[in-house]
């Protein structure tokens, strides 16, 4: 699957043994992503599985990047346990703060705001699109999917909530806060004028897919209009939802902007949510029945981002607008935040393409995103990757489309040692040469994670 484009990558600190080119380690990964897509009712099982087969094999034959054995696994474990933390909060939170916006009662008033015919679906997805751009993906994949179910009844088509994750990722492509890649370039010194780029192609995705995904949505079943109820919005949860969305996104800007370096040590997003969530229980109480559901969807996440974690990937081909498309289809198995931080390190990407790839991209698949998995928490049954790829091929289509019309309207631009160029945020004397200025530290825990 993954492991043809980037097999040439294994060069770890203990070689690792390959099987028909490949190393083993990419293949049981392949074979764990391969069961994950044949066995939809087995997920947790089948990732579980896959992880524990594959921290044995490192643990008894190449080691890790951070040493050997039980030792190595423990200092890797040391430097991923913030993000997996970060992931897990941010999932089970959102979960009940997207029952909070359910039982709000604003999904009830939505129809009435919403067009007739295809055109209401369709703008839900744009609604979706924007939202993510200044809030998390996570929230506005949730947000959009509990919408969804007020206004079809719950029979929302496996397409259109693969729309649902698409437009919410294509949403944060383009904006250094709605997603977690570009947060890392941003930080790592890539302008954010950089990333917005990203846009053209998202818009352009958003109307290929978005157009027939709305089609057959409104053929599976159209918005719901109960004009003569009479609709009460509790305005206390209305104000619990954007108290949890503004504390994380506080939270988010003020860990990177002032401290960085700590982000690598405690998952501040995570504990924010729940922080912001215990406060508002005197005023409402969360549905906790919803905490073992979200739970065990999240495990299955963080059980494939470990074992995607502790693949011996060095680096990447050249830097080129071929590699960046062929990114995107990486990133719908692969997690893409390692990605990211190999590209940064490697230098010589269009930025905007970049993100453009590593942050869509994983809607192909509903594994392939933290949006996507939120999501398939509310709807379990789109946790089919042959459904979901059956139903839901405009996503690629779309992926492919925008990509192109982008490097039809701007070219391919690499931006070269940007590391080079940009000032340290953590650098205070300006005496010290730029050669030995420390480079800042990506902080990967933050919300839109996929």
């Amino acid at each position: 699957m993954l492991a043809a484009p980037l097999a040439h990558a294994a060069d770890a600190t203990v070689s690792s043994p390959v099987l028909f080119g490949i190393p083993v380690d990419f293949i049981l990964f392949a074979a764990t992503l391969l069961g994950v897509a044949l066995f939809h009712h087995y997920v947790l099982q089948v990732a579980l599985t896959g992880l524990v087969t594959i921290t044995t094999y490192k643990v008894l034959f190449t080691g890790f990047k951070t040493g050997a054995g039980i030792a190595g696994f423990g200092a890797h474990m040391a430097h991923e346990w913030v993000l997996l933390a970060n992931l897990l909060g941010l999932l089970v939170g959102f979960a009940l703060l997207a029952r909070h916006f359910e039982d709000s009662g604003v999904p009830e008033v939505l129809p009435k705001l919403l067009p007739e015919g295809w055109l209401g679906p369709f703008m839900l997805l744009v609604i979706i699109f924007v939202l993510s751009g200044f809030l998390d993906n996570i929230a506005a994949a949730l947000i959009g999917a509990t919408v969804a179910a007020s206004v079809f009844k719950r029979k929302v088509h496996i397409g259109y909530l693969a729309a649902i994750v698409a437009a919410s990722n294509g949403g944060g492509a383009g904006s250094v806060v709605g997603d977690t890649t570009t947060t890392m370039m941003w930080l790592d010194g890539v302008s954010p004028l950089d990333v917005v780029e990203a846009y053209i192609a998202s818009a352009v995705a958003l109307v290929v897919f978005g157009i027939p995904a709305a089609l057959l949505q409104h053929k599976h079943m159209a918005i719901s209009r109960d004009f003569q109820a009479a609709h009460h919005i509790d305005w206390a949860r209305v104000g619990i939802v954007i108290f949890i969305l503004v504390g994380a996104i506080i939270t988010n800007v003020t860990v990177n902007l002032k401290f960085a370096a700590a982000a690598d040590h405690f998952p501040f997003l995570g504990a924010a949510v729940w922080v912001a969530l215990l406060l508002a229980v005197p005023l409402r109480k969360p549905e906790w029945s919803l905490v073992p559901g979200a739970f065990k969807g999240s495990v299955f996440l963080l059980s494939l981002v470990t074992c995607a974690s502790m693949m011996p990937v060095e680096e990447l081909p050249p830097a080129s607008w071929p590699t960046a498309l062929a990114l995107g289809f990486i990133s719908a198995v692969f997690d893409n935040i390692p990605l990211t931080a190999l590209a940064l390190k490697q230098g010589g990407y269009d930025w905007g393409f970049l993100a453009y790839a590593v942050g869509f991209g994983g809607s192909m698949l509903w594994f392939g995103s933290s949006a996507g998995v939120a999501v398939a928490n509310l709807f379990p049954e789109a946790k089919s990757v042959g459904q979901w790829l059956r139903h839901g091929w405009f996503i690629a289509v779309g992926y492919v489309v925008g990509f192109f019309a982008l490097l039809a309207i701007l070219g391919w631009q690499p931006h070269e040692k940007h590391k080079d160029t940009a000032p340290s945020t953590a650098q205070v004397q300006p005496a010290k040469p730029a050669a030995v200025a420390p480079a800042p530290t990506p902080a990967i825990g933050s919300p839109g994670y996929q």
